[in-house]
């Protein structure tokens, strides 16, 4: 082969996903159970769906500005008001290409080559992925199993060097699943302040949580606060790729030029699908949040006993199971599981290093598939834990 350029040193540095690696090869086994991806097995509320065909009917299908419809915006901006109290005007609002879009969009207006940010480990692989494409440096700060997964706010500031840029939070987290109380987060928030750093508080699953309530980042300061919402996961709207941010207006007038250059704007009839499923009755979400208390309950019911679980998440619909026992790394468990019990899960360690000796469970499947997977995942941890 004809020597070639290389690729940008971003792209070759950047992590691949562990999740997709074993959602492509249970893509192969018809009747594996999907416990790997966070996919709602609900189908999209019809009053949203009707919302999005009137739209199309009405002649929403063009593009629209870089910051999405004025109308939808402002129903973020209300809604943002009322239940995150984050003081926002519409213009501090931009509609993204689903949250991811938000976050990335803030990566690429806040951070630099040489920079550093500080990501949550166990965390969402993209914030190191996203890390590595602008060339700058991932430092993960540790949640620890028996702290429930919650960030020790000084651990957090003792990272911090005159190179670190932007703080990450994630609540409630993925994959742990734990939602941070108040005292945390105002603690986080303070930490950025002192140390003079953005904030990116990734809230995708703000409405997935049992019982305690979820607290907002820029609730505390919205000068240095990005926020990054999603439809997805609350409103079973994976594939509509919608979602919004919410910035000081300064940051929000970067991430919407950048918009342009990287995919102009969100989907036109997306956005009124979005409007109706907040000006829409909320009892869907309920129904939906209920069902994955359910299913994690199934899950702890079946794994804690035995010590393979050993916390209670409060959010999202995620459950860490530890795999030590086994001695294997996540990677070699997620592939035999599957190729031995049928059975998706993720990779710990594509989470972290540190998260190498767990294996995350998605409950956003049948109540029936947790059950199950669950079933078949204790008796392969107890045969290869003998």
């Amino acid at each position: 082969m004809t020597d070639v350029k290389p690729l940008s040193r971003g792209a070759e540095r950047m992590p691949i996903s562990g999740i997709r690696l074993v959602m492509d090869l249970a893509a192969r086994i018809p009747d594996a159970i999907h416990l790997e991806v966070g996919q709602p097995d609900f189908r999209t509320p019809p009053h949203i769906i009707e919302a999005a065909h009137q739209a199309a009917v009405d002649g929403f299908t063009a593009y629209t500005p870089n910051a999405g419809l004025d109308s939808t915006r402002e129903a973020c901006a209300q809604k943002v008001r009322a239940e995150n109290r984050i003081e926002c005007a519409t213009e501090n609002v931009l509609i993204t290409v689903g949250s991811e879009g938000a976050v990335a969009s803030a990566f690429v207006a806040l951070v630099d080559a040489g920079d550093e940010v500080l990501v949550p480990e166990p965390g969402w692989t993209n914030y190191a992925m996203l890390t590595h494409a602008r060339e700058a440096t991932p430092v993960p700060y540790i949640l620890r199993e028996e702290d429930g997964f919650v960030p020790d706010p000084a651990a957090v500031e003792a990272l911090v060097t005159p190179r670190t840029k932007m703080l990450v939070i994630n609540t409630p987290a993925n994959p742990t699943g734990a939602a941070y109380p108040a005292e945390t987060v105002q603690a986080l928030v303070e930490v950025a302040r002192r140390r003079d750093l953005y904030v990116l508080s990734d809230e995708a699953y703000e409405k997935l949580t049992f019982g305690p309530e979820h607290v907002s980042p820029g609730r505390y300061d919205a000068d240095r606060v990005v926020t990054a919402y999603s439809f997805s996961k609350s409103y079973a709207m994976t594939g509509w790729r919608v979602g919004y941010a919410v910035a000081p207006e300064r940051i929000a007038r970067a991430m919407i030029q950048l918009q342009e250059p990287y995919y102009s704007c969100a989907p036109s009839v997306s956005q009124k699908a979005a409007e109706a499923a907040l000006a829409g009755p909320q009892d869907c979400v309920r129904e939906m949040v209920d069902a994955y208390a359910t299913r994690q309950e199934i899950v702890l019911d079946t794994l804690s006993p035995t010590g393979f679980v050993t916390y209670s998440p409060s959010g999202a619909f995620y459950v860490l199971v530890n795999i030590r026992a086994t001695g294997m790394a996540s990677y070699d468990f997620a592939k035999e599981c599957l190729a031995e019990t049928h059975v998706a899960v993720a990779p710990g360690a594509t989470f972290g290093a540190s998260a190498d000796g767990w294996i995350r469970i998605s409950v956003a499947t049948s109540t029936e598939g947790v059950r199950e997977g669950s079933r078949r995942i204790l008796d392969y941890l107890r045969a290869r834990s003998a």
